[in-house]
């Protein structure tokens, strides 16, 4: 705001609404994320619902990973490509499903769908494996790296950062999580992108992003560049959890967001309430935001704890689940 920047961008990027910092951003994230362009959505629901219901085309395959988020699903309802769920984090199933459509005269391109790392369990996609599928069948792999991107890669770049330049590979960035502002980032080949300005409507008709959010990202981006201790910080909180769960008997997802699975929808809210009451900020994910029987505590992990805080919430879990019968 000091040097001029709106808060509002009064229109579409195609009419008025367009703005230097949404160019500039656009730039140096296609820079940072070795793409040839990126383009800038006011959230990664709207960014996944542009890709999903512009990209692939009538003829065309999404295969998509049972757990992906709601926003893929949204997406793909208004888009024109058959679709189909692979099972999750399984690279055999996603190959089995494009060859059981080229056996069923299945001509177009397959768009394979998924996270990096899972917003609910924490796990992280076979991207190695599901790269070369992509490129086997002449298709593309959209990652979406909302609970990578700052964690995860070089200079924070992601999971699939060592697959930068790709041709067949789309990442998604969301900007309101470890980038500490709001939006969304798409970053691919310029003909990809180029497509998504002129067919996405998710990004035609709605108002632009704040510009100064967008600047706000560039300076997160900065960040990540700049001050890799973060991540190094944010690792070892990890590392300290994980073995903390494993001492109660708990896998740990390798990641910063924590499951719990504690199957009943009452025995999770129960244990969540207990934990809150112990002073710490902890919910019950219940279906359908997960599958039936597998309702959880999440817990994400950020810089704004210490050791003290996660010995203190495992303590507190630890003790709840004493105290709730399963």
């Amino acid at each position: 705001m000091a040097r001029g920047v709106p808060v509002g961008a009064a229109g579409s990027r195609l009419l008025r609404g367009n703005h230097p910092e949404h160019e500039a951003l656009e730039a140096e994230a296609a820079a940072f994320f070795g793409a040839g362009r990126a383009l800038f959505f006011g959230g990664g629901y709207n960014a996944n619902v542009a890709l999903l219901s512009a990209l692939p085309q009538r003829g065309d395959l999404v295969v998509y990973d049972a757990l992906i988020h709601a926003s893929v699903h949204e997406g793909m309802k208004s888009g024109k490509a058959e679709t189909v769920a692979a099972l999750h984090n399984d690279a055999q199933s996603v190959e089995d499903a494009i060859g059981a459509w080229r056996a069923r005269g299945g001509r177009g391109t397959p768009w394979i769908v998924v996270e990096t790392i899972y917003s609910m369990d924490g796990d992280a996609a076979p991207l190695d494996d599901l790269m070369a599928i992509a490129e086997r069948h002449d298709g593309f792999l959209i990652a979406d790296e909302a609970h990578a991107t700052g964690v995860f890669g070089p200079d924070g770049r992601g999971r699939a950062a060592h697959l930068e330049g790709r041709d067949a590979l789309i990442t998604l960035h969301t900007c309101g999580k470890a980038l500490g502002a709001s939006g969304a980032l798409v970053a691919g080949h310029a003909t990809l992108i180029d497509f998504l300005v002129n067919r996405a409507r998710p990004f035609i008709y709605a108002t632009a992003p704040s510009p100064l959010m967008a600047a706000a990202v560039r300076e997160g981006l900065r960040i990540l560049k700049e001050e890799p201790e973060r991540r190094s910080r944010l690792s070892a909180l990890v590392a300290r959890t994980g073995e903390k769960l494993g001492a109660m008997g708990w896998p740990a997802s390798g990641s910063q967001i924590v499951p719990v699975i504690l199957g009943s929808n009452a025995r999770a809210a129960a244990v969540a309430a207990h934990v809150r009451g112990a002073g710490f900020d902890c919910r019950a994910i219940r279906p359908p935001t997960v599958p039936e029987g597998t309702a959880r505590l999440r817990i994400s992990l950020t810089l704004n704890v210490d050791e003290a805080i996660i010995d203190g919430l495992m303590g507190a879990i630890a003790e709840a689940l004493e105290q709730v019968a399963a």
